[in-house]
C-alpha cells in the first residue's frame, strides 16, 4: 500500500496544520472587569471545546488510516468522513459566535458578521474536499495517490488563509475574555500547545 500512504501522509500534515487555525485563540490575560464579554466569551468557549475535540479526532482519523496499511477504499472512507466532520465543526463555531451575538466592544458585529462569515466559508471548503474525495478512483492506485495529493495541496492553501476574520475577533478585550475561559484554554491546549503561550 505504498503508493498513497506518503501522499495521505501530506494529507494528515496539511489537514493538522489547516485544522487548528480556529483554535489560535488564548491571548494572554488581561481583565479590565466587563461582565457582558465575559458571558459572551464563556458562550463561545464552551462550544468552541466540544468542536475543537471533533476537529482533534478528525485529524486523528486520517492520521490512524495513513498510519495503517489502509486500502485506498479505505483511506477514502476516513478522509471522507473526517471533512464531514471538520465541515460540520466549523459550522457549529459559527452558529455558536451568531448565538452568542455581537461581542460587547468596539465594531463589535462587523467583528462577529466577519468571523461567522469566515467559519462558513471554511466548513463548505471542507466540505468541497469531502466532495472531491468521495470521487477519487479506489481501484487505480496512481490516479487515487493523485487526488489525494491535489486535496493535500488545497487543504495547505487552507489553513494559510481564511482566519483573518477570526484573528481580528480575538484581538483585543475578546481575546482577553476568552483567554479567561477555561474551555478556551483547553481547547488550544488540546489542539495545538504552542497557540496555549501568553
Amino acid at each position: 500500500m505504498e503508493g498513497t500512504n506518503p501522499v495521505n501522509k501530506k494529507l494528515a500534515a496539511a489537514l493538522s496544520g489547516g485544522a487548528v487555525l480556529v483554535l489560535a485563540l488564548s491571548g494572554c490575560t488581561g481583565d479590565d472587569g466587563n461582565e457582558e464579554l465575559d458571558a459572551w466569551a464563556k458562550q463561545v468557549c464552551d462550544e468552541l471545546q466540544v468542536q475543537a475535540r471533533t476537529i482533534k479526532a478528525a485529524n486523528a482519523a486520517i492520521q490512524k488510516e495513513t498510519s495503517d496499511n489502509s486500502t485506498p477504499a479505505e483511506v477514502q472512507k476516513a478522509d471522507s468522513q473526517a471533512f464531514q466532520d471538520i465541515a460540520d465543526a466549523y459550522k457549529a463555531i459559527g452558529t455558536a459566535i451568531t448565538k452568542a451575538g455581537p461581542p460587547n466592544v468596539e465594531e463589535g458585529e462587523k467583528k462577529q458578521r466577519d468571523a461567522v462569515k469566515e467559519l462558513n466559508t471554511i466548513s463548505a471548503s471542507y466540505t468541497s474536499l469531502q466532495k472531491q474525495v468521495d470521487a477519487l478512483d479506489t481501484k487505480d492506485q496512481g490516479k487515487f495517490a493523485a487526488g489525494l495529493k491535489d486535496i493535500a495541496a488545497e487543504m495547505k492553501k487552507l489553513g494559510k488563509t481564511g482566519s483573518d476574520a477570526l484573528k481580528t475577533l480575538e484581538e483585543g478585550e475578546v481575546g482577553q475574555a476568552m483567554a479567561k475561559q477555561e474551555s478556551c484554554k483547553s481547547a488550544s491546549a488540546s489542539a495545538s500547545p504552542s497557540a496555549a503561550q501568553g
